[in-house]
């Protein structure tokens, strides 16, 4: 092939959330001498993955944060970015409140679009109401719809539109090699964090309500007063985190839960847990649960999850309206687990499942490239 396609992918910043790592774990696994991976994203803020965008070879594009009072504004400025950047043929969105708009546009450019969900709820309010409203006519405007899980899709695309040629699902696939678990990496990282002869709880996810971090803190709180010596580690930032923070202090639990803050090694972390908690209101197809997978790692997680992640025996599911005792007394029963309990590998589960990133990435390489043949521009 004479030159790289490049494949504009559209994001809110490229910080460590589902979608983000995502995208993030298909760049790093593609053949970039073929297929190259630019972003277009909405803050001016520097995020977590921007520099190893950049060392892979990738553009960074920042187009104005959408806020309802600048519409015509924001439409304007991704026709001017269209018309200031006409090597792009392929459009991936994953920004789904906006996407009508900007897809839209990029289908007035002669752009192949791709709208994908990841998630299954927009929330509450009137915040979740405008962006429902704009959501429907995603369906009618991508030329391929793509989802984490069927849920998902269904919720975004409708039922009817999941049982056409263009939608497909694509795995949340991962580097189970990274993840696999290691006793060596345990202990070194249980060591590093001072969590020797500590039962370790553990939640990866930003601070944010579908989270549910308040109802982590509540189970944790159970699970200390039966088990003095249990620790709890939150990994992640967001905007409810200084709420999570007080209250910790209000049940005086400071000692015992540690905020790593954004992490850059999640695959030891995970290692150096003993049970993973995952109670969120909602989700599309979390990556965070492939990965405990690829760990070996206990997992408790609320029935608002797709089942469709349960790909090991190391998922448990909890009704999340069940009294917060149930959660408490099955978390109890991981604390008196041996190492040796550990699985060393649950990889080939994933691999079997199709959620190996290796295969995962081969499949969106040669998708590209066959809709860009298709289509006559290649």
């Amino acid at each position: 092939m004479e030159k790289r396609i490049r494949v504009l992918h559209v994001l809110g910043g490229m910080g460590r959330g589902g979608a983000e790592t995502m995208a993030m774990n298909i760049y790093r696994s593609i053949d970039r001498s073929k297929v190259q991976f630019d972003f277009v994203v909405h803050t001016d803020s520097e995020c977590d993955y921007d520099k190893e965008i950049l060392e892979l070879g990738g553009i960074i594009h920042r187009i104005p944060r959408y806020k309802g009072t600048n519409h015509l504004a924001y439409r304007k400025a991704w026709h001017k970015f269209f018309q200031d950047n006409s090597d792009y043929a392929i459009i991936h969105g994953h920004v789904r409140s906006t996407a009508s708009i900007y897809l839209g546009v990029a289908k007035k450019y002669g752009l192949i679009t791709i709208a994908h969900s990841h998630n299954t709820s927009s929330g509450a309010g009137f915040s979740a109401f405008v962006k429902n409203s704009f959501q429907y006519r995603i369906r009618f405007i991508a030329d391929y719809l793509f989802a984490c899980s069927l849920p998902a899709g269904k919720w975004l695309f409708g039922e009817n539109a999941c049982i056409k040629s263009n939608f497909i699902l694509l795995k949340n696939a991962i580097d189970t090699k990274k993840f696999k678990y290691n006793p060596d990496t345990r202990v070194a990282k249980r060591d590093e964090l001072g969590l020797v002869d500590k039962f370790v709880i553990g939640h990866v996810g930003r601070f944010h309500e579908q989270k549910n971090h308040t109802f982590i803190v509540d189970i944790f709180k159970g699970i200390k007063e039966k088990k003095s010596n249990a620790v709890l580690l939150l990994i992640g930032e967001g905007d409810l985190k200084k709420d999570i923070e007080k209250k910790v202090e209000k049940l005086g639990l400071t000692e015992s839960v540690i905020f790593t803050g954004i992490r850059s090694d999640i695959p030891e972390l995970l290692q150096s847990m003993d049970l993973f908690l995952f109670p969120s209101l909602h989700e599309g197809l979390p990556v965070t649960l492939i990965e405990t997978q690829a760990a070996g790692l206990p997992s408790l997680v609320a029935d608002t999850v797709t089942k469709e992640v349960q790909l090991t025996n190391k998922i448990k599911y909890l009704p999340l309206d069940s009294h917060i005792d149930n959660w408490v007394s099955e978390s109890l029963k991981y604390g008196n687990k041996n190492d040796s309990d550990r699985d060393t590998d649950t990889s080939k589960d994933l691999i079997k499942a199709g959620y190996d990133i290796e295969t995962g990435a081969k499949w969106y390489e040669e998708f590209v490239i066959k809709k860009m043949k298709d289509s006559k521009i290649v």
